[in-house]
């Protein structure tokens, strides 16, 4: 992804607070996990994807956010201030 290059302009969002999140392949809980995010984290979102719906700190979501080429978080546990899309849809 082309658009993940000079990242260091994003917006990061912070992961709700006492919350080790898992950073999966794809937009749901059957895809692997790729590694868990530490507590306090903030990620950027490149774009966003429906997938499983998930229930979290910041409600029920099915919306999974791209935090890198192949990582995705559900939205749930993302502070992004939106309970719609903040960024483009992924392809």
């Amino acid at each position: 992804m082309a658009a993940l290059a000079g990242t260091d302009d994003v917006t990061r969002y912070p992961i709700a607070p006492g919350y080790r999140v898992n950073v999966r392949t794809g937009p749901g809980t059957q895809y692997g996990i790729v590694r868990t995010l530490p507590y306090g984290m903030k990620v950027p979102v490149y774009c966003q994807k429906p997938g499983e719906r998930v229930t979290g700190p910041y409600g029920t979501s099915n919306l999974w956010d791209n935090i890198a080429n192949g990582e995705f978080v559900a939205d749930a546990y993302v502070h992004t201030g939106s309970d719609g899309y903040i960024a483009p849809r992924c392809d």
